[in-house]
């Protein structure tokens, strides 16, 4: 029986992916599927990259993996993460981005896809109009799949675990974040999503006898601190706070 476990936003955070990947192991997994949002942070982008082409990673991009490689000057310039995530990088990683699928099918079951089927932006599974996640209405969500009939749809994005099931018989699961348990965005609306613990997630989805989809969900530990100590290196206060508490600020 086939089992797989399910990683997405590292965001740079080597610490807490090796942790997961260790922990993934040590339950007997071998395949392991990754739903974008790499490298962008400022903790470690190119350890993370060296990282992961070490393994045979089921691999699609994800917004923030666009949004380095599609960097203008300006952008560059006026971003000093973006600085110095194309500084630590360097050209091979950019490549390796930029030749990611955006989505993919990996067998008749299941489907990969960062935010939805059609854009990498928008949340599939969450609405946050009122500035905090609530879970879209079924008919809602059956619309952003666009068409997309598999029984297991892999999600990210959100850094938010969940585990949806839909009116068609479908499944929508977001493993949660390896690296990054809490943020606040102003696009679409001024929002945060939080976990409220620092520890790592990740699930693990497996085939049972009858050929069912069985998912668990994880939260690992793994050394917080030097996560913590490597984004302070780059003042950024607010990924400290993210990273040590999974809240808000």
């Amino acid at each position: 029986m086939e089992k797989y476990a399910v990683l997405s936003d590292i965001h740079s955070n080597i610490f807490a992916l090796k942790a997961v990947v260790d922990d993934a192991k040590s339950k007997g997994v071998t395949n392991f599927i990754n739903l974008g949002d790499i490298l962008y942070g400022p903790i470690a982008p190119k350890e993370t990259y060296d990282y992961l082409k070490e393994h045979s990673f089921i691999t699609i991009s994800g917004n923030q993996d666009r949004q380095i490689y599609e960097a203008t000057d300006e952008e560059i310039k006026s971003n000093t993460t973006m600085q110095f995530i194309i500084k630590d990088l360097g050209l091979a990683p950019l490549t390796w981005m930029k030749n990611l699928p955006f989505d993919m099918q990996l067998n008749d079951d299941i489907y990969l896809c960062h935010g939805t089927p059609k854009d990498d932006l928008i949340y599939l599974l969450e609405d946050v109009t009122s500035g905090s996640a609530k879970v879209r209405p079924d008919q809602d969500i059956i619309s952003l799949l666009s068409g997309q009939k598999s029984k297991i749809i892999l999600c990210g994005h959100t850094h938010t675990t969940r585990c949806v099931q839909l009116s068609t018989g479908q499944m929508i699961i977001n493993p949660g974040s390896v690296g990054l348990q809490a943020y606040s965005d102003d696009e679409p609306y001024k929002h945060s999503m939080e976990n409220f613990s620092p520890k790592a997630s990740y699930a693990i989805l497996e085939q049972s006898e009858n050929s069912q989809w069985d998912v668990a969900f994880f939260k690992v530990n793994y050394d917080v601190d030097r996560a913590v100590k490597a984004a302070h290196k780059q003042n950024r206060d607010d990924w400290v706070h993210f990273l040590s508490t999974g809240r808000s600020l």
